[in-house]
């Protein structure tokens, strides 16, 4: 068997175990969308029982969506509060696809874990409050881009790990079992029971293993399980316990396991054995190793090579999409329109009642027993409309030339650093630019990922000449872009201004500082906001120049620390907010 077929098969098994006991075996499916993510899909909507509802949940879903929030109409005509199902209580005895799953926000996967803790939802709104169940089997596709990672409290929470990444389609093999063998192994589940023996030998793989969550051996457990009933067995198998360490297990592995000591030895001669002693004891080390063998047989060989190195896996973190939900009554109020407020909008009453107004002596005639009542309407419902300001994508171009003195280069680089992070909070972009040398370099395309750009500057050697104009060029052609793609660009450049490299890629200052000028021009006439923080120990002319021609806040801050700079530029990047 290839390895891509070793791959498809453990994903198919994980598949089955899964569909046999979907609320006990949450997963998570590190796969880009593709044909290779719609077999393994398709295989498993095979093997689950028709009945069984499959709803996919966006990672922008609203918490009125996602938790259930007050049906307006419902409520006006009942003349109580009447509560709607979100889509967690709609997916009760059904499964819940979490589509890029790394994106996804605080809320919505706390809410999510709370459910398959739990089984049950808690929803209060508007001073009503209801508990609904929601048990459910819980798939997260995780694509894995750049930084993001589904939320750790999720990854906890997922038994099983399906890797289909470099794997065909083509070479998916179909569903290993009927939808008629699931629901026959289902039946069977609650009635498999596991030694003593194979809980302890789950446990000592585990922690040889270094997975040290509690849940992980329970889990595990689990899946040995749903695999016995799957064979049809009434008790739990060394198969079984294997397969679950390899599917359950190995995904959570932190280190290599260390040697066994020998084992006891075997009662002498004429002894009786102990009575007490089960068939797993007759070798315990022998069999923990099997299992261990198991796990480590499932684990990528990359992976592998890193554990043997001493290394540790990334540890997964809340995507940098966490705090990514779009929320529709976030911004400035811009207005009202008709509409049913659903999805996070806001109902603006007083337009509501407005709408409503003219309508009331007819409705009354209408309906005269509610004579002494309001009278409103889907209709005559009306949405706030909120304007949300762009994105912004702070453009640093940072001079690392040889006329900024070490210790200068270091501040700067330290005010950068503190600017990126604060930027990452808010959700901004970053982009770096390093001036130096015969020409400026883009060392940071636009991008979210603080790692990233930490790196990257980290790594930002200082020397050479200083192409102004190559880097207020480089910085037009980030902010041009930017703007077509709906975000608001602002500049922010830390020099002296002391340009002596021409575009040219040849010295002279003459030369240089005309170019520089003209391409800060250009930038003024794109109108991009721009701020120049003077890092020269005296104010420099040059400087000065250079911000009249972008028409920028100019900030001279001579001796200042990283402090310093990283607050005036704080201060303008606010106001841009």
């Amino acid at each position: 068997m290839t390895g891509g077929d070793a791959a498809w098969a453990r994903a198919m098994l994980a598949a089955a175990l899964f569909a046999v006991d979907p609320p006990s075996l949450p997963m998570r499916v590190r796969s880009p969308a593709g044909p290779a993510r719609d077999a393994w899909l398709a295989a498993l909507r095979h093997m689950l029982p028709p009945a069984m509802a499959v709803k996919r949940m966006p990672s922008s879903i609203s918490a009125d969506r996602l938790l259930g929030g007050v049906d307006l109409g419902a409520t006006l005509a009942a003349g109580s509060p009447v509560l709607s199902l979100g889509l967690l209580s709609e997916a009760h005895n059904g499964v819940l696809i979490a589509a890029t799953a790394e994106r996804m926000p605080a809320l919505v996967a706390g809410a999510v874990a709370e459910c398959l803790d739990a089984g049950e939802i808690a929803v209060e709104r508007d001073g009503s409050s209801a508990r609904r169940s929601a048990r459910f089997g819980f798939i997260a596709f995780d694509e894995g881009v750049e930084d993001e990672a589904v939320p750790r409290l999720l990854i906890e929470r997922c038994a099983l790990l399906v890797d289909l990444h470099g794997l065909s389609y083509r070479d998916a093999p179909p569903g290993p079992f009927e939808p008629g063998e699931i629901v026959e192994a289902a039946a069977r589940l609650p009635n498999v029971a596991a030694p003593e023996w194979c809980v302890e030998r789950l446990c000592g793989a585990a922690e040889a293993l270094g997975a040290f969550s509690l849940r992980a051996p329970v889990q595990a457990l689990r899946a040995a399980k749903a695999a016995a009933a799957l064979a049809g067995r009434p008790e739990v198998s060394e198969d079984d316990i294997r397969l679950a360490a390899a599917l359950v297990l190995a995904p959570r592995a932190t280190r290599l396991p260390t040697p066994h000591e020998e084992a006891d030895p075997e009662p002498p001669a004429g002894e009786p054995a102990d009575p007490e002693r089960d068939p797993g004891d007759a070798d315990v080390a022998a069999l923990e190793d099997r299992v261990i063998e198991a796990a480590l047989a499932a684990l990528p060989p990359g992976l592998l090579a890193l554990l043997r190195d001493g290394g540790r896996r990334a540890r997964g973190a809340n995507g940098k999409s966490a705090a990514n939900a779009k929320d529709s009554a976030r911004g400035r109020p811009c207005g009202v329109r008709r509409g049913d407020p659903k999805g996070g909008a806001k109902l603006n009453i007083v337009e509501t009642l407005r709408a409503a107004a003219p309508w009331q002596a007819l409705r009354r005639r209408e309906t005269p027993r509610r004579a002494g009542h309001i009278h409103i309407r889907r209709e005559d419902f009306r949405i706030t409309r909120f304007k949300r300001p762009a994105e912004t994508l702070s453009i640093f171009v940072v001079d690392a030339s040889g006329s900024q003195a070490v210790a200068r280069l270091g501040e700067a680089k330290g005010a950068v650093e503190t600017l990126l992070a604060e930027s990452y909070v808010r959700r901004d972009y970053v982009a770096l630019v390093s001036v130096k040398g015969r020409a400026a370099e883009i060392a940071l395309e636009p991008t979210r990922s603080l790692a990233r750009a930490k790196n990257r500057l980290s790594g930002l050697p200082g020397g050479g000449g200083t192409p102004l104009a190559s880097g207020l060029n480089a910085a037009l052609q980030l902010a041009v872009a930017a703007k077509r793609r709906g975000r608001a660009p602002v500049i922010a450049l830390l020099t002296d201004g002391r340009a002596n490299v021409a575009l040219s890629g040849a010295g002279g200052r003459p030369q240089a500082m005309s170019e520089a000028l003209r391409a800060a021009s250009a930038v003024r006439a794109a109108r991009i906001p721009a701020l120049v923080i003077d890092t020269a120990p005296r104010r420099s002319e040059e400087a000065a120049a250079l911000s009249a021609a972008l028409d920028a806040v100019y900030a001279p801050l001579p001796r200042a620390d990283a402090g310093a700079i990283a607050g005036v530029a704080r201060a303008f990047l606010d106001r841009r907010a």
